[in-house]
């Protein structure tokens, strides 16, 4: 072969490898994610959500996730003494961190029931590669009975207040959400103990039995700006493939034990909150969020259901800006410019 020859067939061999892995990595899949939630270490940022044993990702710029690990390689092992029915997906977790550690709380339940708990375990990092990097389970922080309590222990989300007080809110259905004091160390409430209701819808609630009722309600995240706290919250229905009708609503208080009102003054424990996001032809339900400030800037973390990919769901980081009245703004459009991108 002549030189000439060897170079163009050299550089035809370059150019089908570049194009096969530019294809490849236009095809890389997004991060298919429930009730995201994220914590930042140093250069790094981590998200965990609903999974065996809540699965965590990591990513050096929010776009490209590779899988790091389980927070538990099985289950807790009271789980099941909770919630009989349990699947081994523990769900809905929230992260924060406090006292040089990292407290990730979690729910242990049955879909639709109330045979459910809030756990917590901790660890000193997030890196796994870190030998300091271990799971310690704290067990049970709060845990709902059916035929005694009208609430569901699920869908913890912490909040520290002006004082520096931590406050766990949670909830879904029934009689609504509430957020509850918790000790120093945050693993349990404190005591005395002080709890409060801050959302509710204005259907009919369910009885103290194990069934949900028709209160679409549930995933509160209270977010602290300026002199306001705000409660995001999902109405609606979840896991409906075409017919989810999932979506977010938002109040704000200027206590972090409300009372926290829409734009029209509404108090959410009577129905109240005002539309932030809902879903469209290709994202059909989205919500269980979560908000954060990264260098200066806001964000709004959740999950939505790609009409396109049967309705998988999705990991979604939209900006969020916020109007002349200092109530949040998030882009529709967003949904479809945001992709993540799944390493491995």
């Amino acid at each position: 072969m002549s030189l000439h020859n060897l170079i163009n067939t050299s550089l035809r061999l370059i150019s089908l490898s570049a194009l096969l892995c530019l294809t490849s990595f236009s095809q890389a899949k997004q991060v298919d994610v429930h009730d995201p939630v994220m914590a930042r270490e140093g250069d790094t940022w981590y998200l965990f959500s609903t999974g065996p044993g809540i699965t965590i990702y990591s990513s050096k710029d929010r776009v490209n996730w590779t899988f790091s690990d389980r927070a538990f390689a099985t289950e807790p092992t009271w789980a099941k003494s909770v919630a009989p029915g349990f699947n081994g997906h523990l769900w809905a977790p929230d992260i924060i961190q406090h006292n040089n550690q990292f407290y990730l709380y979690y729910s242990v339940s049955t879909f639709g029931k109330n045979t459910s708990a809030i756990g917590v375990t901790v660890n000193k990092t997030l890196n796994p590669k870190s030998p300091d990097y271990r799971w310690e389970d704290k067990g049970i922080v709060i845990q709902s009975v059916s035929q005694r309590d009208m609430w569901n222990a699920i869908d913890p989300a912490i909040v520290v207040d002006d004082q520096n007080q931590a406050w766990m809110s949670f909830g879904s259905f029934w009689s609504g959400l509430k957020i509850v004091k918790l000790n120093d160390d945050l693993t349990r409430p404190a005591e005395p103990q002080e709890w409060h209701s801050i959302a509710a819808r204005d259907q009919v609630p369910a009885n103290t039995g194990s069934d949900a009722g028709a209160g679409e309600i549930e995933a509160p995240f209270i977010f602290k700006k300026g002199a306001y706290y705000y409660l995001f919250a999902s109405w609606g229905l979840c896991c409906k493939g075409a017919n989810s009708t999932y979506h977010l609503v938002v109040g704000r208080s200027k206590n972090a034990t409300g009372p926290y009102l829409d734009k029209t003054g509404k108090d959410m424990n009577e129905g109240g909150g005002s539309l932030l996001l809902k879903g469209n032809k290709n994202w059909v339900g989205l919500g269980h969020n979560s908000a954060y400030t990264w260098n200066d800037k806001d964000y709004l973390v959740l999950h939505a259901y790609e009409t396109a990919d049967k309705y998988l769901q999705k990991l979604k980081i939209l900006n969020i800006t916020w109007d002349k009245e200092g109530w949040p703004i998030v882009d529709e459009k967003e949904l479809d410019t945001y992709k993540s991108k799944r390493l491995k």
